[in-house]
């Protein structure tokens, strides 16, 4: 079976960094995409940084600058480089990947544990 697994988060002052990553595991034939997604307390999960194909990026307008989004090709692991942390980046960060295994002939959306980001003021 395919497991997403996060690390990496903890707590930062703001301006501070954090390296993100996360390792998909299982019979992976291809993935199409990864993403990363967070959501604060009572919010909505929104989607934060996404790399397509391994090449392709996009990053939400309020990270843009701040964060990058990578992956390792041999190591299926995905990576958020978090820079100039602020207070309003704390949320649990979530992996994301739209991805098909051997067995299957189509594509599905796997989902991580979480990890926790908190940035003090």
């Amino acid at each position: 079976q395919v497991q997403l697994v996060e690390s990496g988060g903890g707590l930062v002052q703001a301006g501070g960094s954090l390296r993100l990553s996360c390792a998909a595991s299982g019979s992976i034939a291809s993935i199409n995409y990864m993403g990363w997604y967070r959501q604060a307390p009572e919010k909505q999960r929104e989607l934060v940084a996404v790399i397509t194909n391994g090449i392709t990026t996009n990053y939400a307008d309020s990270v843009k600058g701040r964060f990058t989004i990578s992956v390792n090709n041999a190591k299926n692991t995905m990576y958020l480089q978090m820079n100039s942390l602020k207070p309003e980046d704390t949320a649990v960060y979530y992996c994301n990947a739209r991805l098909r295994t051997y067995s299957s002939s189509s594509y599905s959306d796997y989902w991580g544990q979480g990890t926790q980001v908190t940035v003090s003021s």
